[in-house]
């Protein structure tokens, strides 16, 4: 199945008011946690909605604006990083060792403003990591973007501490039994990011190319990276 950054909202705004889940680690943000919208959130819809009313805006040309932040331009900071890890050992060895440095390499865009330190995890044929934030909805804007709408749902920082699996199958992702799942709780000191692992058959594929495949749900876990045919049985001559 295919979800987007509205498939969690209706059962998000159901679960709003909802007590934190019992026995969920707690963990110190510098930030308050709201289960319903803040006043500001309210204000920018009510505003949205107004400007859509008086027809001065249009609401698929902001649907389209928040949609390139999301799976554009944003995730290709972080696809860039991933990609150099696949065809450069050194590289993902200081990735691994030191995130926030490995990142400033391309450029201060991979640094966050927000003091907060990145870490990268990877995965293997035998662990399958998943990141979260059970509290709120800490994210790395600096390589992912906005945060889509079901990561920050009560639904999703929930359950994907709890059953992360169902969670995976919901995105259309099922894992062998066999390989483990670690879920990786982000906070405001620590950001996760989510290392794929690289699809098998694209040794012919340049960086930029393997870039190119890189989603953010990929980065985030609920998705793995896939090498479409046409590309993996792409024949270049020189």
């Amino acid at each position: 199945m295919t979800t987007t950054r509205r498939d969690f909202l209706a059962t998000a705004l159901t679960a709003a008011g909802a007590a934190a889940t019992p026995g969920m680690p707690a963990h110190q943000h510098d930030h308050e946690h709201q289960a319903v919208p803040s006043d500001f959130a309210l204000r920018v819809k009510s505003l949205e909605s107004l400007l859509v009313e008086k027809g001065l805006v249009d609401r698929a040309a902001l649907d389209a604006l928040v949609d390139a932040y999301e799976h554009k331009i944003g995730p290709r900071n972080g696809a860039r990083v991933v990609a150099r890890a696949w065809v450069d050992p050194a590289y993902k060895t200081r990735l691994l060792a030191d995130a926030n440095n490995a990142m400033a390499e391309f450029g201060y865009v991979y640094v966050s403003q927000q003091g907060d330190r990145m870490v990268v995890v990877e995965n293997t044929p035998r662990v399958h990591n998943l990141i979260v934030c059970t509290l709120c909805s800490c994210y790395p804007w600096p390589v992912l973007g906005l945060p889509p709408v079901w990561y920050k749902s009560a639904p999703y920082r929930s359950r994907a501490v709890i059953d992360p699996r169902s969670v995976l199958r919901e995105f259309g992702l099922e894992l062998a039994e066999d390989v483990e799942v670690c879920v990786w709780d982000s906070t405001a000191e620590v950001r996760y990011l989510v290392l794929p692992e690289r699809p098998a058959s694209s040794e012919r594929l340049s960086e930029e190319e393997l870039a190119a495949l890189v989603t953010r749900d990929a980065m985030v876990g609920v998705a793995t990276v896939v090498l479409r045919p046409s590309e993996g049985n792409d024949e270049r001559h020189t």
